[in-house]
């Protein structure tokens, strides 16, 4: 008898589990649109890619979920684009010959997958020839976030960066497999976006007061190069390999990110005065081609930067 109650409340305790877990649970809804335009890819604006695109912007915009979701996706391709489009989305487990097949232009896809894994994912166009479609921009960044966070502590703010090879010539395909000329290191679309320091055209960098955990999500979107991030003048406190807080690494100098990998980075300040931090892809020729990110701690950081819609600055 007394097994048998320990059997019940057991059960119950699982089905309790079970159905809270259900309510919290959601369904996002998330619409893009392929757009085939000309964008700027550095500061001044005098250099520019005919890119392919996700909603008109290198990267397409941030998604945000919680483990557990249900996205509810739907790609739109207008009847003015010349090419197909798709959506492959690394954080989704569909068939790749079904949801991530490729659309006409004219034609819409629609497709839902559930986020069961935590973590930071690349999503990118799938279409042929996907190098070229990668390397013309249509990529971006899903955020899964993890129901447990016991070694995941709250971050005072947040960015996302994500870096990508720079090809003049993106229409020679053979030459993008090849890694031949890429001329510079675009992140979130150009080079030393937020890096005054390398280019008085630069008018933005990341904030953040004097003693705050800055959380760090990056994805490389480089066709072919792995990335070695690390923050000049400061350690990475955390990395987390892949977004996942399972897959936790700590006092990290420099971490390399594969090629289309995802991860997170933790780096918290010295909390007694102001100070500068330059986060950059350590392989010199893509630093000094545009991989550098400034991070200042100052008291009067912007209250807004790092925050909702200002994870990714544009």
């Amino acid at each position: 008898m007394h097994s048998f109650k320990k059997t019940a409340i057991t059960v119950m305790a699982t089905a309790a589990l079970f159905s809270t877990q259900q309510v919290f649970a959601k369904t996002v809804e998330v619409t893009m649109t392929a757009r085939e335009v000309d964008l700027a890819v550095n500061n001044k604006g005098d250099i520019t890619m005919a890119t392919w695109t996700y909603d008109g912007a290198i990267p397409g915009k941030p998604v945000r979920v919680n483990e557990g979701d249900v996205v509810d996706f739907t790609l739109i391709n207008p009847a003015e684009n010349k090419n197909s489009h798709a959506m492959d989305f690394h954080a989704a487990q569909v068939d790749v010959l079904n949801e991530f097949s490729e659309v006409k232009p004219g034609n819409t896809k629609h497709f839902k997958f559930e986020a069961k894994v935590p973590g930071v994912f690349m999503y990118h166009c799938g279409a042929s020839p996907m190098v070229q479609h990668i390397a013309k921009g249509m990529y971006g960044i899903i955020i899964v976030e993890p129901k447990d966070k016991k070694n995941y502590p709250k971050a005072d703010r947040e960015y996302v960066l994500i870096q990508q090879q720079f090809f003049p010539d993106t229409e020679t395909v053979s030459a993008l497999l090849e890694n031949k000329d890429w001329k510079g290191s675009l992140i979130n679309g150009k080079m030393f976006n937020y890096s005054p320091v390398h280019d008085p055209n630069a008018t933005k960098v990341l904030e953040s007061k004097p003693g705050e955990r800055v959380r760090i999500f990056f994805v490389n979107a480089n066709i072919n190069n792995p990335v070695a991030l690390h923050p000049i003048a400061g350690i990475w406190d955390r990395v987390y390999i892949n977004g996942n807080p399972r897959n936790t690494l700590y006092g990290i100098q420099t971490y390399n990110v594969a090629v289309a990998e995802g991860d997170t980075f933790d780096i918290v300040s010295p909390a007694d005065r102001p100070t500068n931090v330059a986060i950059v892809d350590h392989s010199m020729g893509a630093a000094l081609r545009g991989a550098i990110t400034v991070l200042m701690n100052k008291p009067d950081a912007d209250p807004k930067l790092g925050r909702g819609e200002m994870i990714l600055i544009r």
